[in-house]
């Protein structure tokens, strides 16, 4: 065995345990897999933080495209009620939502179509392989993506499990959303893993009690998503993927 993959097996080993150790149990009994969207399932989150920038801009308000990816995972109405709350000292008002969202999703749908996020589809293909489900927890209401998640991940997913904005009123970094998805599915957090790329959707998940992997596909730096609780983080979801095999062993094999 190469030394790298020495290294890889020793890192899979100990993150898997102790994520075990914090959670009081003795192995994970793995039935699916829970993934982000934005930023995981589709490479949107560029269009989504000039939006942002845009739609706050055109409102009076400031919110940098830099910001706007630590908000990533958040509703919309909870973004822009932070904003409100930071330059005018109070909540915003349903109508201030609803018109701010609107532009927001204005400026994203004048954008070409985000592409599906390279390596994705594979990486589904085989997590449906091993005879786990795949399920979606995001915290967009972004219709123009929701609708084009059948035409780019064919009978991947199964919509009557998919957690969106629309399903809860704590949006992500409150587990709500994946606690929300593990009960749609019917599973115990340690039956269950998450893949996202977000620190919000990654604190949420980690907060909910899941073993949580983080995919870096934005301009992060690594230590924002494993200080938000990531247990197991990657540079791309092609690095999972060539990885997937190793660690699905290691998430079956490891018991304390």
């Amino acid at each position: 065995m190469s030394k790298s993959k020495k290294h890889i097996n020793w890192m899979f080993e100990n993150q898997i345990k102790t994520y075990l150790e914090s959670q009081g149990v003795k192995k994970l009994s793995l039935k699916g897999v829970l993934f982000d969207m934005d930023g995981v399932l589709f490479d949107s989150m560029p269009y989504h933080a000039q939006s942002w920038h845009k739609a706050m801009a055109s409102n009076g308000f400031a919110l940098s495209e830099e910001e706007a990816y630590l908000h990533e995972g958040r509703t919309g109405a909870g973004t822009i009620d932070i904003v409100v709350q930071r330059e005018l000292g109070r909540a915003a008002t349903e109508e201030e939502c609803k018109a701010i969202y609107a532009d927001k999703s204005m400026f994203f749908n004048a954008f070409p179509q985000a592409k599906a996020m390279p390596f994705a589809k594979e990486l589904i293909e085989e997590v449906r392989e091993k005879g786990l489900t795949a399920q979606i927890v995001t915290g967009s209401g972004q219709l123009s993506l929701l609708d084009r998640i059948e035409e780019n991940y064919p009978a991947l997913f199964d919509s009557t499990r998919m957690v969106s904005a629309k399903d809860v009123v704590h949006g992500k970094p409150h587990p709500e959303p994946y606690l929300k998805g593990l009960a749609k599915s019917g599973y115990q957090p340690y039956e269950a893993i998450v893949v996202e790329n977000a620190p919000l959707g990654v604190q949420a998940a980690h907060e909910a009690g899941i073993f949580t992997i983080a995919v870096n596909t934005g301009p992060m730096p690594d230590s924002v998503l494993w200080n938000a609780g990531a247990d197991l983080l990657f540079s791309s979801m092609q690095d999972f993927l060539q990885k997937w095999e190793i660690l699905y062993a290691k998430l079956n094999e490891i018991e304390i």
